[in-house]
């Protein structure tokens, strides 16, 4: 049986180039996907065109990608951490 442990998620670390990483919570890195996936709506992946709304297309990437290209040579990354001992 797996540990219910490993389906916990504390927090995000987040890389962008030339950027420091940063520690998100799971509120702020959907706001951040939707700020992203807002200026990408007339060139969005095919998987994220089933959904209409913008908050539901953040939350499908947020749980099933942990990459995201925003443009040639740039990118959005993602990772789940927990942030106890």
């Amino acid at each position: 049986m797996s540990n219910s442990i490993m389906y916990q998620e504390d927090a995000y670390v987040v890389l962008e180039p030339n950027q420091p990483e940063q520690i998100l919570s799971a509120a702020e890195l959907l706001e951040k996907l939707q700020g992203v996936l807002a200026s990408r709506q007339t060139d969005l992946p095919l998987d994220l065109h089933r959904y209409d709304d913008l908050s539901q297309q953040a939350q499908y990437l947020m749980e099933t990608a942990c990459e995201f290209d925003v443009g040639p040579g740039l990118y959005l990354q993602w990772f789940v951490v927990r942030l106890e001992k």
